[in-house]
C-alpha cells in the first residue's frame, strides 16, 4: 500500500480503549489519539477555542482562560443540540490535526483512536474498524470509579453515546475487554499479526 493501513479504534466510554492503544504502541505501532488532539485544538490561542467562546460564552472558560472542559461536558451531555454544535467546531479541527500527524508516517499500519467513530459516521475513513467491547454494566461501574460520579450521571453519559449494538455493527474486529486487563494481550497480538499480514498483501485489507 502507498500509505499505512488505517485502523480505526473505538469503543464506549470506559471500555478500555486506552489500554488497547497502549498494547499496540508497545509493539511499535504508530498511534494517533483523537482525544488528545481534541484537547490540543482547544488550547488558549487556538481558533477552535475562540469559536467555542463565541458559541457558548465566556462562562465556559476557567479563570486563566482555558476551556472549562468539565462544565462544558456537563452541558453537552444533557443537550444533544448543543453537543452537535460543539462537535461542528471541534471535529473539523481534530481531523486537520490528525492529517498532520499522519503525514509522512512510514509503517505497515497505524491505529487511530476515535471514541465517537460510530456517532460521527466516520467508518468509511478506515481500512478496518476495531471495537473495544464490554458489557454496559461494566462500563458503568468503571466510569463511576474513574470519574467519581454517581449512577445517574454515568447512565446519562452512556446514553449520550452510540449503543453497544451500534458500535458492534460497524466493527471489522472486536476486542473483548469485559474481564481482566491481562486478557487483552493475546487479543492484541492476534490482531497485530493480522494487520501486518493485511498491510503486506496486495489489494484491500
Amino acid at each position: 500500500m502507498s500509505r499505512p493501513l488505517r485502523i480505526g479504534l473505538t469503543g464506549g466510554i470506559a471500555s478500555g480503549k486506552t489500554a488497547v492503544a497502549e498494547a499496540f504502541a508497545a509493539r511499535g505501532v504508530p498511534f494517533v489519539d483523537a482525544d488528545r488532539l481534541a484537547r490540543e485544538v482547544v488550547e488558549p490561542g487556538r481558533p477552535a477555542l475562540a469559536a467555542i467562546v463565541e458559541a457558548f460564552g465566556r462562562d465556559y472558560l476557567t479563570a486563566d482562560g482555558a476551556l472549562d472542559r468539565r462544565r462544558l461536558r456537563e452541558l453537552v451531555f444533557k443537550d444533544p443540540a448543543r453537543r452537535r454544535q460543539l462537535e461542528a467546531i471541534v471535529h473539523p479541527a481534530v481531523r486537520e490535526a490528525e492529517a498532520r500527524a499522519l503525514a509522512g508516517l512510514s509503517a505497515p499500519y497505524v491505529v487511530i483512536a476515535i471514541p465517537l467513530l460510530a456517532e460521527t459516521g466516520q467508518r468509511g475513513r478506515f481500512d478496518r474498524v476495531l471495537v473495544v467491547d464490554c458489557p454496559e454494566a461494566v462500563q458503568k461501574s468503571r466510569l463511576m470509579a474513574r470519574d467519581g460520579i454517581d449512577a445517574g450521571a454515568a447512565e446519562a453519559m452512556l446514553a449520550a453515546q452510540a449503543t453497544r449494538a451500534e458500535r458492534l455493527a460497524i466493527a471489522d474486529d472486536v476486542i473483548d475487554n469485559g474481564g481482566a486487563r491481562d486478557a487483552l494481550e493475546p487479543q492484541v497480538e492476534r490482531l497485530h499479526r493480522r494487520y501486518l499480514a493485511a498491510a503486506a498483501a496486495p489489494g484491500p485489507a
